[in-house]
Parts: C-alpha cells; sequence; structure tokens
C-alpha cells in the first residue's frame, strides 16, 4: 500500500540533487516547508550537503539511482511511495552535457549516453507518479530542458537533440494529461554558473547563480507556468536566433568555439 501521508508537509522529488541546480531547488523548497525525496548516484554526497546546510533529518530522505539506467530510477521512484508517499512535484533535473563529433566513432557512444540519461532517465522519472497523481487530481512533473534544444549549436548535437527531444516529450505529455489535474511544466535555463559550465569555450551572456535560477525555477513552477526560459533575457535571445534564415545563422555561429568533447573536460 502507497503510503499517502495527508497531514504532512508536500513533498518534492528531484534527481541529480547531488549538486548543481538540484541541490540549489532543494534548498528553495526546503525553505518553504516541502520535505525533500533527494536522487543522486552518489547518496553521500547528498548527505554531506544536508549536513552542512543543517536540513532536519525527518523532512527529507536520499535515494540512490543512476537515471541513465531505467530500472535503477524507476526503483528510486517506487520506494519514494512506498517512504514518502505520492510527490506534490517531480523534477526530472539530472541531465550531461559533452560535446560531440560524428566523425569520431566513440562519440557515437557519447551521444547514446547522452539521450539515455537526458530523456529516456527523463521519462522514467515521470513514469512511477503518474498514477498516483492522476488518482489524486493534482501534482506538477517538470522537465528541466536547455535554451540549447531551441537551436542546434556546433559541437553540441547530442546535448541540443536531446534537449530539443526533452521540449517535445513534455509538450506531448502534458496533452496526455490535459483535465486529469497533473500539470507539466518545461523549465529551460540559459547560462548557469556551475563548475561544468566554468569550463566553456564560450560567452554565457546573462550568466546567472544557480541560486537565482532555483528561486525563479520554484516561483515558476508554483505559479503554474507550462513553460519558462531562465532568465527570461535568454528567451528573447533564443528567439530571434530561432528567426534567423539558416544561411545567416550558420553565419553567426561560424568559428565559435565548441563543447568540450568526453575526456577534454577537467575533472571536478
Amino acid at each position: 500500500m502507497l503510503h499517502t501521508a495527508p497531514s504532512l508537509a508536500p513533498l518534492v522529488f528531484i534527481t541529480g540533487a547531488s549538486s548543481g541546480l538540484g541541490q540549489a531547488m532543494a534548498l528553495q523548497y526546503y525553505r518553504a516547508g516541502y520535505r525533500l525525496a533527494l536522487v543522486a548516484r552518489r547518496v553521500d554526497a547528498i548527505q554531506d550537503w544536508a549536513s552542512s546546510q543543517g536540513l532536519d533529518a525527518q523532512r527529507w530522505q536520499s535515494y540512490a539511482a543512476d537515471v541513465s539506467h531505467t530500472d535503477s530510477i524507476v526503483q528510486a521512484g517506487q520506494q519514494c511511495l512506498q517512504q514518502q508517499g505520492v510527490p506534490d512535484v517531480v523534477i526530472a533535473n539530472a541531465g550531461i552535457s559533452i560535446g560531440m563529433d560524428t566523425r569520431e566513432r566513440t562519440d557515437l557512444d557519447v551521444m547514446t549516453q547522452l539521450l539515455a540519461t537526458n530523456n529516456v532517465g527523463l521519462a522514467a522519472t515521470f513514469h512511477p507518479f503518474i498514477d498516483g497523481m492522476v488518482q489524486r487530481g493534482s501534482g506538477a512533473l517538470v522537465g528541466i530542458a536547455s535554451v540549447a534544444g531551441i537551436r542546434g549549436l556546433p559541437g553540441h548535437g547530442a546535448y541540443c537533440a536531446s534537449k530539443a527531444a526533452v521540449i517535445a516529450y513534455c509538450e506531448s505529455l502534458r496533452g496526455e494529461l490535459r483535465g486529469s489535474g497533473v500539470r507539466v511544466v518545461t523549465l529551460l535555463p540559459g547560462y548557469i554558473d556551475t563548475p561544468l559550465t566554468r569550463q566553456n569555450r564560450y560567452s554565457m551572456p546573462f550568466l546567472m547563480t544557480a541560486e537565482a535560477f532555483a528561486q525563479r525555477a520554484v516561483a515558476s513552477i508554483a505559479r503554474g507556468d507550462s513553460y519558462r526560459v531562465i532568465p527570461w533575457q535568454m528567451g528573447i535571445v533564443a528567439k530571434l536566433l530561432r528567426a534567423l534564415p539558416n544561411g545567416l545563422y550558420d553565419k553567426v555561429l561560424a568559428g565559435r568555439p565548441r563543447k568540450h568533447r568526453q575526456g577534454q573536460q577537467t575533472s571536478q
């Protein structure tokens, strides 16, 4: 039997909660009075962070899972249902970003890894909770996409494709759940200051902190937005780029530094 816990504080389930945006959003929700269900491959990192933040042990639970393995993340969701109940908000935040060169055979494996994590992993994150949310008649499923999903960038083929797929998938799911009381929210971060983005070899306009993103993201989810670019300035930039004819767009990006391929990033 699922633990529904009607008298408890609302619950948020967040993947990729061991660092970056996941931790920042978790802290925002904790401060708003939520209970936390935090998912990552390394739960010790979550535990260290929770301890450093002084989180009440009664208000959070960690689950070890690798979102690139469907059974792993589905099992984590099922454990959450049994131990904490049906979440009010599920945020599929876990994702990876690696450059690729289609001429390189090994980079096809990189693309497979990206799609398994950023796309199948996102759907598998939502899967355990949909029936419970529909039966309850409420809830929010949040997919973290990217402005990189709006138009392709040289050297970013796998990442851009995966984030474009997140946008399309969430739009499809939103239509499927229309009238059920379950909302589907698509968030598109621009450039966020994290250890990985600091290695980027190109300019990052409107760069914002993970904490600033988390504040706006939580507010957007609470408002019931179905689609939101954060920060809004990047939304304007993305729309302008989308409107450019292909020939002009290609010229604009000519010579732009490319994202690090696998093995080129420095270790964290």
